[in-house]
């Protein structure tokens, strides 16, 4: 309408805020849906590829039930504290080298450390972790066996749930510190000093070193990864199997929930998402704005 109220020219409407127009604040047209975009960039997932990335979890979940089940070998005299310090030295020496096999040329060159670096650092620390195992093996004294075992299977779960999943080396600080308050909790329970070194340095290759290794295979042997997860689940069912058939059991479904069950569910629910993008979104400034920063 003109200003006296007869009919005149038909004014658009702009998407402006700087000129004044003859339209409420929030009036909008038949244009507004016409941008209406959904699930922009949405991923989609294969069920396989998901179960694989899941498996990582499976393994740590496992990795904590072979720790579990050595103690109790080693609580119950049914394994030596020497020929747990054989196997702990075999199996590190072997991951040493399969990672070292695994590091690229342009890795390894980037990366100033050496051999004899490598062997100076562990001996300083396994050095350390047997001179102070009498302490280790006294720490709790003072201190009932239900609480440590309850603080064990908290720091413990506490590991599980921040243990840096996607990038598992280095291990994060929070998971690597909750797994060794655990597992100096559970040493000083077993009957001596050489005991308690030798469940320390399990604990060390378990949660420290083998989180390393299993970056490297995952970047570059993708089917050994694989086939290594499998494995290590498997044997974390099995042992634990020798000692409690009931825990075995909870082992294997809570491995199969996650790593088949809940890929499995975030496959259908896929199908189920719904992100809308349009006009009423925040404006993004795509022109890089750092020259005006200085």
């Amino acid at each position: 309408m003109g200003p006296d109220g007869a009919p005149g020219p038909t004014v658009p409407w702009r998407k402006v805020l700087w000129e004044r127009q003859p339209f409420p604040d929030n009036y909008v047209d038949q244009r507004f849906l016409e941008e209406l975009r959904r699930n922009e960039g949405i991923r989609q997932y294969c069920y396989w590829a998901v179960v694989k990335e899941a498996g990582i979890v499976g393994q740590q979940l496992s990795c904590v039930a072979i720790f579990i089940t050595l103690w109790l070998y080693m609580e119950q005299g049914l394994l030596p504290p020497e020929t747990l310090l054989w196997i702990s030295l075999a199996s590190a020496l072997l991951g040493y080298g399969l990672h070292q096999a695994l590091t690229s040329h342009d890795e390894s060159c980037s990366e100033p450390h050496t051999h004899l670096a490598d062997l100076q650092s562990a001996t300083i620390f396994l050095s350390f972790t047997f001179g102070f195992s009498p302490v280790f093996k006294t720490l709790t004294e003072s201190v009932s066996t239900d609480t440590v075992y309850a603080m064990s299977a908290v720091m413990l779960l506490a590991h599980l749930v921040s243990f840096p999943y996607a990038q598992p080396s280095p291990p994060g600080s929070l998971s690597l510190n909750a797994a060794l308050f655990a597992s100096v909790c559970l040493a000083s329970r077993l009957p001596g000093t050489l005991h308690t070194f030798a469940m320390l340095s399990c604990a060390l290759l378990v949660f420290a070193l083998w989180p390393c290794l299993l970056q490297r295979l995952r970047e570059n042997a993708s089917r050994q990864f694989t086939g290594v997860c499998v494995g290590v689940c498997i044997a974390g069912v099995g042992g634990l199997g020798s000692q409690s058939p009931g825990g075995a059991v909870l082992l294997a479904l809570a491995l199969g929930c996650v790593t088949l069950l809940c890929p499995l569910l975030l496959v259908m629910l896929q199908r189920h998402k719904d992100n809308i993008h349009g006009p009423w979104d925040e404006a993004e400034i795509d022109e890089d704005i750092s020259r005006f920063l200085h």
